[in-house]
């Protein structure tokens, strides 16, 4: 197993080493020149990014799931992207999953071992009925963490789909995997701290690999989030001024037209600007599988 000591997250940053001792507002102004590497890491690593992307839509094309494994806060961050995905965009929970060592109560807390066993990530994934139409994306800082690599072996000896995000490059993820994603964001301003650069890295690059999976599987239209569930006063708002934007019509009918939807916001928009009824609207959509712009532009 590859060492900490060679990892480029693990090395001291020689630009932070008097931190301690400057200003408070210095010293977050060096933390900010920091974080300013990471958009450019993540950047070149894009063309990896968008392979991901195509792979993920394609098995859940196919009824397959994205699945994300890792622990501490890539663990967390894996978490976090899924839990988001059901309100946003209108997706089965069960479609996006997030997997961390040690469980749920490791969301909130240290769960100190879980992340050093092999066997408990293909076991957690075991749990989960993996098949190969599955998709597991693996999330370690340093590449090398044994529950995410254990998770991938048991992903390939099935023949699911496999992705790696890490901040270190060379790793053992590289061979791990059949789409790597590294983008190398250099020592942490507290040397190894990874929740710093590389968290952020890191989610950065989930919110693009999920969000343009998402627009590519049409639950999108244009930029608008139209699938997204008004489950609360905050998101019902949202749905009626989508409806607005999109059909043209004022307030009253915006709410009008999401009751008669049945509160799905893409089918009050497509009743909204064909004047079909539910039921109508439904089956005109299923058959341009579901993507708004089919139905709108044929």
């Amino acid at each position: 197993m590859e060492s900490l000591d060679r990892l480029a997250t693990e090395q001291s940053n020689p630009r932070t080493v008097e931190i301690d001792v400057l200003p408070t507002v210095d010293a977050l102004m060096l933390l900010n020149d920091e974080d300013r590497d990471v958009p450019e890491a993540v950047r070149r690593v894009i063309p990896a990014i968008g392979r991901a992307v195509d792979r993920v839509v394609e098995a859940m094309k196919a009824g397959g799931r994205l699945i994300y494994v890792g622990a501490g806060t890539s663990g967390r961050l894996g978490c976090l992207d899924a839990s988001e995905i059901p309100p946003t965009y209108g997706m089965d929970p069960g479609r996006v999953v997030g997997l961390i060592a040690g469980g749920d109560g490791a969301l909130r807390r240290s769960i100190e071992g879980a992340e050093d066993s092999r066997e408990l990530g293909a076991q957690d994934l075991r749990s989960l009925n993996l098949t190969p139409v599955d998709v597991v994306c693996g999330i370690a800082a340093s590449g090398r963490t044994p529950y995410v690599l254990g998770a991938l072996d048991y992903a390939r000896s099935l023949g699911a789909g496999t992705l790696g995000l890490t901040t270190n490059s060379p790793s053992e993820m590289d061979d791990a995997v059949d789409i790597l994603m590294a983008p190398v964001v250099g020592p942490e301003p507290i040397s190894g701290s990874t929740r710093m650069k590389s968290g952020t890295a890191q989610k950065l690059v989930l919110n693009m690999l999920s969000s343009m999976v998402m627009v590519r599987l049409g639950k999108t239209y244009g930029n608008l989030m139209v699938d997204v569930r008004p489950t609360n006063a905050k998101l019902v708002h949202r749905a009626h001024r989508l409806i607005s934007a999109v059909t043209g019509v004022d307030a009253v009918d915006a709410e009008r037209l999401l009751i008669a939807s049945g509160h799905e916001v893409k089918l009050a928009i497509l009743m909204g600007l064909t004047g079909l009824d539910r039921d109508a609207a439904m089956t005109r959509l299923s058959q341009a599988g579901g993507v708004l712009r089919r139905v709108k532009d044929s």
